[in-house]
């Protein structure tokens, strides 16, 4: 009985060790979910909608994780990506029509990030947010385009833990406690515009089609075995977890700070010195310090993302594991989307808020579709043979899609009516 005991013991002590060394893409997919788009969406539907949110986030979670869990389960089980699957499967024309518009939310949220990465040095040293820009680009291209994979991995892992300060802040910020549980557990619906199109952003950041993309990508990448497909499980779990952990804290400092105010703000920096007068200067260190290093984070799976995407849509080698000269067109997606993300930081007339808040409302509507494909490719068992997704991925994907696409069409029937 001791000897059984002990070898339970002795096994289920391996299991946690492989599950804790296997810890990667889940978890730098859910801490890119929180970069300054995300941290600006959370801190905006806070300081819009107060609490009242807090209940559809936690709801969103099992969501987020049924969702990541069925597209790297589909890419272990198969080998391939998203776009790879739907153009063998189904057709071409969707998989360039899904990449389009994937690309046109990324490169937006790239503009709007590397401008709020700049904004924040701009606060802390006094010069042009503008002379940033180059600088700051050059940095995450050169990393990932000279980095070993495994290095680059090792990196956004690190940087992901830092994320922490959010946490801080919110503990910081000292919100109500009971008011906090009950928006918490009580759901609370409001149909005004503003409260649905915040919700629909809020949704778009959580549930963020790049992060589909880049998680799938990425399990590739790691050529993890079929029989390797229910442990993925843990990663993703720990990395959604975290995640929405953060954008919880997000929430709530956003909505003690500046709910009610009338803060009127029209950019990062406004948002950041929006919180310093009632947070001091250690909560404004944490937000800026948050900023830049969810920045770093995330804006390589948005161009990365977007360069996996293209480059399986057109038959392109790819992978970060490759050279430049190896996966030219991979490479050139990936520096490219940077580019065209600082062309369009140097138009006049961008609002980095607008833009870093409207590009994840555009995520929110793009959703239904992807969720759509995913689960017609995990529940396909000619694809996915006896590895299709499990009930809690099925019941909250399809909850997902139900919630998504109705904030979807109030948004836009509430646009059509004015």
């Amino acid at each position: 009985m001791k000897v059984g005991l002990k070898a339970q013991i002795r096994a289920d002590v391996a299991r946690n060790r492989r599950n804790i060394k296997g810890l990667g893409p889940g978890l730098i997919t859910g801490g890119a979910g929180d970069d300054p788009a995300g941290i600006v969406t959370y801190t905006v539907v806070g300081a819009t909608t107060g609490f009242t949110q807090l209940w559809l986030l936690l709801l969103a979670t099992p969501m987020m994780i049924a969702i990541q869990n069925s597209v790297a389960r589909i890419a272990i089980v198969t080998g391939k990506s998203l776009p790879e699957i739907t153009t063998a499967f189904y057709s071409k024309k969707l998989t360039v029509c899904m990449v389009m518009l994937l690309a046109i939310a990324n490169i937006l949220t790239i503009g709007a990030d590397l401008n709020a990465i700049a904004a924040i040095l701009h606060i802390v040293t006094g010069y042009r947010s503008v002379y940033f820009l180059i600088p700051v680009t050059a940095l995450i291209g050169y990393l990932i385009t000279f980095g070993k994979y495994k290095t680059v991995k090792k990196v956004m892992i690190g940087l992901t833990a830092m994320l922490i300060v959010y946490l801080v802040s919110a503990v910081m910020a000292r919100p109500g406690i009971y008011a906090v549980l009950r928006h918490s557990l009580i759901p609370h619906i409001e149909w005004q515009s503003a409260w649905v199109i915040a919700a629909l952003g809020m949704l778009g950041t959580t549930i963020s089609p790049y992060l589909l993309f880049w998680q799938a990508a990425e399990e590739k990448e790691e050529k993890k075995s079929v029989v390797q497909a229910d442990e993925v499980g843990f990663d993703t779990l720990v990395g959604m977890l975290y995640s929405n952990l953060l954008a919880y804290c997000m929430i709530i400092t956003g909505a003690v700070m500046l709910h009610g105010t009338q803060a009127d703000i029209q950019d990062v920096s406004t948002l950041a010195e929006a919180l310093r007068p009632a947070a001091g200067d250690h909560a404004f260190i944490l937000f800026a310090l948050g900023i830049i290093v969810s920045g770093f984070l995330a804006i390589p799976v948005l161009a990365g993302s977007t360069a996996y995407a293209v480059a399986d849509t057109f038959g392109w080698r790819e992978g970060m594991d490759y050279k430049v000269s190896d996966a030219k067109g991979f490479y050139v997606v990936f520096v490219g989307a940077l580019i065209v993300g600082d062309l369009i930081d140097m138009s006049p007339h961008l609002s980095v808020v607008d833009a870093l808040y409207y590009s994840q409302v555009f995520n929110g509507l793009l959703i239904p579709l992807l969720i759509s494909i995913a689960l017609m490719i995990s529940t396909n068992s000619n694809i996915m043979g006896d590895y299709t997704g499990t009930r809690f991925e099925k019941i909250f994907s399809m909850l997902a899609l139900a919630i998504t696409l109705s904030l979807s069409v109030v948004m836009v029937w509430q646009w059509a009516a004015r």
